[in-house]
């Protein structure tokens, strides 16, 4: 799977983006037929401690999944937003096989 990290604003870590490539590899055991991920890291301009926001859209044949988390980290946001990828993906797969 490709992963794309676009970081508008800031220059991301390397390490970050390691971080954010090793968890998206976690989703290829619950569905392989992963196309590409594009991750959109950004920082909103507010006074709230949850300023971190990633966007995560994961192509697949048959439609992409979208997925937006707001959280103190990147490293905290990518987390949530795998496991809700990760039960997307679950339910894809459930529904392919009832159709099958």
């Amino acid at each position: 799977m490709k992963v794309n990290v676009q970081t508008p604003n800031f220059a991301a870590d390397s390490k970050l983006k390691v971080f954010i490539e090793k968890k998206l590899s976690k989703l290829d055991q619950f569905y392989d037929k992963i196309i590409c991920a594009d991750v959109f890291l950004k920082v909103q301009k507010t006074s709230e401690k949850e300023n971190k926001t990633t966007e995560i859209l994961l192509s697949i044949p048959g439609g992409d999944l979208m997925v937006k988390k707001e959280a103190k980290t990147f490293e905290e946001a990518t987390n949530i937003c795998v496991q809700s990828l990760e039960r997307q993906l679950k339910k894809r797969k459930e529904k392919l096989r009832a159709f099958l």
